[in-house]
């Protein structure tokens, strides 16, 4: 058994691994810049996590998702590896202890976001760490012609100044062509060095449905369907009234958004992926880092913003490599709320800059000031100070994003953290001067460990429930015990931040360059072009879109979608049908004729080929222009 395998097998369990993880893992244990194409759910973390623990050093890992940072550091910490994180949002204190640890202890990964990169602090430190390797996760943010652009990647590429001989593992599950050359470019890999999983679900059913009332058919799915399944719409209002409208017909739903309390969202998460609940209804706040392998179908109310989106969302379907289906319910209408969409997400300029500066009041923040500093975000008391919808606000603080002057989090829970930050000796003096605390503290090292050299995350309501007091008197002490200096108490927040990157600009210093703004929207409007082309099409196999829209080309179609069923039921072999229908093309794209001309072509199959041609007219292929057979 070879090195990568035993750690498999030592650390998850598996004897094998999947397709094209074992020959990244080679690569880059070879020292290869390699940049990783892998499907949602293929994998993904495997592929640097085993190679890091073949090797001596830290792995450091970028991601800007930094809830599913803390998961995958917890699943690490569970299997006995250790790994810390640092992310926005830390107390100063907080992240030269965690990068102290780094440099002292013995950690195999350290997860970081990538605005943290350039900061001063980080670059001094990651200077005495033995670093093995980087992981560079969701590497379609390093992109501009990516759908989820972020500045902040493209600090990445300045850790090689200082770590010049480390290799560097690029992951995304979802990039076209354009945006795979362009990662390696940014990463300055030396050579190209790809290593692609097909993006092809065979197991996965793509189904559009041209639909006026989408409701009556959403209800025929889940009642035709059986399992988990879940619905996505693109407002917080419509969550609620499909999910009534389901529980009023006997199916077991419920709604989620990122407009919910985290308590709540957590509970509807938890009994969703329990079985609690049959179906959840949600925004795309739902999905990121849920791992269910048995949802049996993703249904799509509205279009999404592009086709790598939706490859993720409907992908949510059919992890365990059973039948499963992604539907997508369209109709004329849906032409006009998308063009509608468009002004929404690409605001005028002026709002924009007024959306910044009435941030910049929101705060207190003076011109000059501030630069780094993180502030907790509630976007709906901000859209009631600056008198702004919350679709807009949201759209001008993304567009403030890819332009460098912002970092916005995602809404995460942080749990309360200790760290005595006197020694031992010093503590037995305060206890012994201090009696009423002495009880209360010696709980506290009874109950956690490592509270002298690093943060510890605690639970006041455990706490309170061992020492019989009630939680408010326990956070009190808490208190207390940090205004004496004996302890750094951060209490737990549940919310999303901000970041002034270069502090406050003036007014006139923010400026939306071509690429941030023009050539943006430009691309948005390409990738929503090519949604509106998958869902609107009847003639093109809905895999083989997909497939060619992330560079797959040799693919024959599926078999099993929609418009492959609909030439299935022809009752022709895939032979006969592309035999017939390349025949066609190639008479009547040089020559429009009538019927009764085009069928003398087929005179030894008339009735195969007139079904072929009655499908390419029903699935308008071919236009009958005043008896004229017109190839389209």
């Amino acid at each position: 058994m070879t090195l990568f395998r035993e750690i498999l097998l030592k650390y998850w369990g598996y004897s094998t691994f999947r397709p094209l993880q074992e020959d990244i893992i080679k690569s880059v244990y070879d020292g290869i810049d390699t940049l990783g194409l892998m499907p949602t759910g293929g994998g993904k973390s495997i592929t640097f996590q085993v190679p890091a623990l073949a090797k001596d050093g830290i792995c450091l890992v970028v991601t800007p998702l930094i809830a599913l940072m803390k998961d995958q550091v917890e699943n690490l910490k569970k299997r006995g590896i250790s790994a810390k994180a640092v992310y926005t949002g830390m107390t100063r204190e907080e992240l030269k202890i965690t990068l102290d640890y780094c440099m002292y202890g013995d950690i195999k990964f350290l997860y970081l976001s990538p605005e943290r990169i350039g900061t001063e602090l980080f670059r001094n430190k990651v200077k005495g760490m033995d670093i093995s390797l980087i992981a560079v996760d969701e590497a379609h943010c390093i992109s501009q012609w990516g759908y989820d652009f972020r500045p902040s990647y493209l600090e990445i590429a300045k850790i090689r100044e200082i770590l010049p001989d480390v290799p560097i593992l690029a992951l995304t599950a979802t990039a076209t062509p354009n945006v795979v050359d362009d990662i390696q470019d940014k990463l300055q890999f030396p050579k190209k060095n790809v290593f692609r999983k097909s993006f092809e679900r065979k197991n996965l059913n793509y189904i559009v449905r041209n639909v006026e009332d989408k409701l009556t058919h959403l209800l025929k799915i889940v009642e035709n369907v059986k399992g988990t399944g879940v619905v996505y719409v693109r407002n917080r209002k419509k969550t609620k009234e499909i999910s009534d409208f389901l529980n009023k017909h006997n199916i077991s739903a419920d709604y989620f958004h990122a407009g919910l309390d985290n308590n709540t969202r957590d509970l509807k998460q938890m009994n969703w992926k329990s079985g609690k609940c049959r179906i959840i209804v949600a925004t795309n706040a739902f999905g990121m880092g849920i791992d269910k392998d048995d949802v049996r179908f993703v249904v799509h109310i509205d279009l999404p913003d592009s086709l790598e989106a939706y490859y993720q969302e409907a992908g949510r379907a059919g992890r365990d490599e059973k039948t499963a289906f992604g539907i997508l319910l369209y109709n004329n209408s849906d032409k006009l709320k998308i063009e509608q969409r468009i002004v929404k997400t690409f605001p005028e300029p002026e709002i924009i800059k007024s959306i910044y500066s009435s941030l910049g009041n929101y705060y207190q923040i003076a011109v000059g000031f501030n630069q780094n500093m993180v502030f907790d975000f509630d976007i709906g008391d901000f859209a009631k100070y600056c008198h702004k919808d919350i679709f807009t606000i949201h759209s001008s603080l993304v567009i403030l994003q890819s332009a460098g002057f912002l970092e916005v989090t995602d809404e995460l829970n942080h749990p309360s953290k200790i760290h005595f930050v006197v020694n031992r000796e010093d503590l037995y003096k305060f206890q012994v001067a201090n009696r009423t605390m002495d009880g209360f503290i010696k709980l506290i090292l009874r109950t956690y460990t490592g509270l002298f050299s690093d943060f510890v995350l605690i639970d006041e309501q455990f706490i309170a429930k061992k020492s019989k007091l009630d939680t408010r008197i326990v956070k009190d002490l808490l208190i207390q015990l940090a205004k004496q200096k004996i302890i750094h108490y951060i209490p737990q927040k549940r919310t999303p931040q901000v970041v002034f990157i270069e502090g406050r600009l003036e007014d006139k210093a923010i400026f939306l360059s071509k690429d941030v703004y023009k050539t943006r929207k430009e691309k948005y409007l390409i990738k929503i072009d090519a949604v509106i082309d998958y869902a609107s099409t009847k003639s093109k196999c809905r895999s083989k879109i997909l497939l060619e829209y992330f560079g797959e080309e040799s693919h024959s179609r599926c078999g099993v979608c929609d418009v492959c069923r609909s030439r299935n039921e022809l009752g022709l072999s895939k032979y006969e049908f592309d035999t017939i229908l390349d025949a066609i093309k190639t008479s009547i794209s040089s020559n429009p004729q009538n019927i009764d001309e085009l069928m003398k072509h087929f005179l030894d199959n008339e009735e195969k080929a007139f079904k072929v041609i009655k499908w390419l007219i029903d699935t308008e292929k071919i236009s009958n222009v005043d008896g004229v057979l017109v190839w389209n």
